[in-house]
């Protein structure tokens, strides 16, 4: 079975132009000789030279040469019979072997390409043994060293066209598989950020809806006979939406949380506390060990965050009389716990009915922990109270820290 022939590139065809004029150079070179005097019957050898190339100048031009295996075979067996004329009319048509050697192997691919070499060299050797009229090493050394030479040339560039056209596969494939890869990221992306917003999102904008919604409750009930406090109430739930304006008004500009803009986590969770206290009249007290460091903004974020959806919780569900949260400064760690003596919760419980209303908040808490390299850990029991324990490592963030 012929081997696939190598698509037909700048380089391929530059060689068969260079393959033409070399047949064309050698046969007019034979016929000169012939003519000049070199041969006993010159008009013989124009009358074979000028039929060979003519055979030879048709392969190209006709179409069905190219398209079809059984015409490249007819077409080559007429060349080699008109080649055969010139071998018997000149010595000189021995040179045209080589170029007959490149042309079969091309056309006829590996195993067709080199048995018909084989005949052409044996065919060559015997011409010119007969011109010669004697056999021996010298007849024999020029033909099978250029069929050599041709088998290896010819093998050799269709083994780097098939290396070539290999590599073009798997740049191709490369390219696909890292579009694909973009593409995965670009999701990947776009489902993070997703995921950031609805953490955001529960964890601010939610938590102080929850509130509002509390206070507003609260001056519903108080009204009509204690006017007074109504308004205390209504005036939290003002302040309270104030906040939640300016959270909403960070998630446009994509910056900190105001409450960390102008202080430190510390400082920032003792503002929760103080406004939990006074919008659920929950007692909260926070509690700071360590030595207090700057720590880098996505860590005091993420501390602060958690914290908020913790409290915002015990709020809502636990109907706790009291709350403590622990913010521990360690050499490279940093640690917040937030406990209530409240109702207490069955965790395994809640983590299965994670997704539905209201439940995202552990899993938002965990999510926020674990992207940052820590730990996230909650126990509790129905009327037991709550303990979450978050830890994060840490290296202190310096001066050009953002």
């Amino acid at each position: 079975m012929a081997t696939e022939r190598p698509r037909t590139t700048p380089v391929a065809r530059v060689l068969q132009v260079c393959l033409h004029l070399l047949v064309a150079g050698l046969l007019a070179l034979a016929v000169a000789r012939a003519v000049v005097g070199r041969s006993a019957e010159p008009a013989a050898v124009v009358a074979a030279g000028t039929a060979m190339a003519a055979v030879y100048a048709a392969g190209p031009l006709v179409g069905a040469v190219r398209r079809s295996r059984w015409s490249t075979v007819l077409w080559l067996a007429v060349l080699g019979v008109t080649w055969v004329g010139v071998l018997t009319t000149t010595q000189d048509g021995v040179w045209l072997a080589f170029p007959l050697y490149f042309l079969e192997l091309h056309l006829l691919g590996r195993r067709g390409g080199l048995v018909a070499v084989a005949v052409t060299a044996v065919t060559a050797v015997v011409a010119w043994s007969w011109h010669q009229h004697t056999v021996g090493f010298a007849a024999a050394i020029g033909p099978t060293l250029g069929a050599a030479v041709a088998v290896v040339t010819v093998f050799g560039y269709q083994a780097l066209y098939r290396e070539s056209e290999e590599r073009r596969r798997l740049i191709d494939e490369l390219t696909a598989a890292r579009a694909g890869l973009d593409a995965a990221h670009h999701t990947a992306g776009v489902l993070a950020e997703r995921e950031r917003l609805a953490r955001e999102i529960h964890d601010t904008l939610a938590q102080s809806l929850s509130s509002i919604q509390l206070l507003l409750r609260a001056a519903q009930r108080a009204l009509p006979d204690r006017t007074e406090a109504a308004a205390d109430y209504v005036e939290q739930a003002r302040r309270a939406a104030q906040d939640n304006l300016a959270e909403a008004r960070r998630f446009v500009r994509a910056l900190t949380p105001p409450d960390l803009e102008s202080g430190s986590l510390a400082g920032a969770l003792e503002r929760l506390c103080a406004t939990t206290t006074a919008h659920a009249g929950l007692p909260v007290r926070l509690h700071v060990s360590g030595d207090p460091v700057r720590l880098p903004v996505p860590h005091e974020v993420a501390l602060l965050r958690i914290a908020q959806s913790a409290l915002g919780n015990t709020v809502r569900h636990a109907k706790a009389s009291h709350a403590e949260v622990t913010l521990s400064y360690m050499e490279g760690e940093v640690a917040l716990d937030v406990f209530d003596d409240g109702a207490g919760f069955d965790p395994a419980r809640a983590a299965a009915d994670a997704g539905g209303d209201g439940g995202f908040g552990l899993p938002s808490m965990r999510a926020r922990a674990r992207a940052l390299g820590g730990t996230f850990a909650v126990e509790s029991a129905p009327g037991e109270g709550t303990a979450l324990a978050v830890l994060l490592p840490v290296a202190p963030a310096t001066e050009d820290s953002p």
